[in-house]
């Protein structure tokens, strides 16, 4: 029997935004220890056997598309440290209705993988990379995976891959000073350059020393002589580019300038939970109806429920502890 056509109509919530876009963690677990994101001796990780599988996976990103969700982007934890993920990623992009399929990495996993998700299907990758040096690398990851992250975003553009993001979450006092270098590496090797807030979420995210990027905008902007820019895949980054069209660097500003006036996306985390939105509670949980063989239609109604759950915005300015939460347990 052929697939059910997507849906015209879409998601949208009661604040009006169309949802098309899913961030799916497929493991909590990650081989570094990033001092924004998860503690060093951190063991509270989803058991197993309460993992979505390949198929319960499938089923579900198959009912978002056919409500109007046309980008995915696989996330973790590390994404790559879940086993046979290429195999995922093949099933995910012959999903009718499903476009874009990208992929969130610390590259330390990438040399053995890059190869294999390109020929799955997965279109973009998302790196993140918050120094050049080694001994930074080491004191903000919380392990030594210079060479490792470095081998990673190389067999990536062997792959290739394009374009391919960097993702720097910018520290004051701990890696600001790299901000410059990091472009000049970008530009070097055609990538685009995104610096990225701290977010209050868990203790780690509210001991992070935060910076206002806005200055930061400003100085780029007035140094490389950018422009406006937008490279079009709908995310949150407000983005700058050169005149030649040759360089994009972008800012998520989640707390000097905020986007939830345009959020378009959900995160559905490794044991089925969906979060609505990365600084609030909402929340629903997919698992039980996937595993007591709930219908397609059944499946597609939880989906309106749970989108209708979205708030209209986070409040990490107003209520920092709010969220207890670590990152990388709700998906990047």
């Amino acid at each position: 029997m052929p697939s059910p056509a997507p849906s015209s109509s879409g998601l949208v919530d009661q604040f009006n935004r169309r949802i098309e876009y899913l961030r799916v963690s497929v493991t909590d677990r990650c081989d570094l220890r990033c001092v924004y994101c998860m503690p060093e001796g951190f063991t509270d990780f989803e058991e197993p056997a309460d993992w979505l599988t390949f198929d319960e996976l499938e089923r579900l990103l198959g009912a978002f598309a056919r409500l109007g969700v046309s980008r995915i982007r696989f996330t973790g934890g590390e994404p790559l440290l879940r086993r046979n993920l290429p195999e995922l990623a093949g099933r995910i992009t012959r999903l009718p209705g499903i476009r874009d399929l990208s992929l969130s990495s610390n590259a330390t996993q990438l040399e053995k993988h890059a190869s294999a998700l390109k020929q799955a299907g997965v279109s973009r990758l998302n790196i993140s990379l918050d120094s050049l040096r080694p001994e930074r690398i080491k004191a903000i990851n919380g392990r030594d995976a210079h060479h490792r992250i470095m081998a990673g975003i190389e067999a990536a553009r062997v792959a290739g891959f394009s374009p391919i993001k960097i993702n720097m979450v910018a520290m004051a006092g701990v890696n600001d000073d790299e901000i410059d270098d990091m472009v000049d590496y970008c530009i070097s090797n055609g990538f685009v350059l995104r610096l990225i807030e701290t977010m209050p979420m868990g203790e780690t995210g509210r001991n992070a020393s935060y910076l206002d990027l806005q200055p930061v905008r400003e100085g780029l902007q007035a140094r490389f002589d950018l422009i406006e820019g937008n490279i079009g895949h709908g995310g949150p980054a407000r983005y700058l580019q050169s005149r030649d069209g040759r360089f994009s660097v972008g800012f998520i500003t989640p707390i000097s300038q905020h986007f939830c006036d345009t959020c378009n996306r959900v995160r559905l985390s490794v044991d089925g939970t969906l979060y609505l939105c990365l600084g609030q509670e909402h929340s629903f949980n997919f698992r039980p109806l996937l595993r007591a063989q709930a219908s397609d239609a059944e499946l597609e109604q939880a989906i309106q429920q749970a989108i209708s759950l979205k708030p209209q915005r986070h409040e990490f300015v107003e209520k920092p502890q709010q969220v207890i939460r670590f990152m990388s347990m709700t998906g990047g």
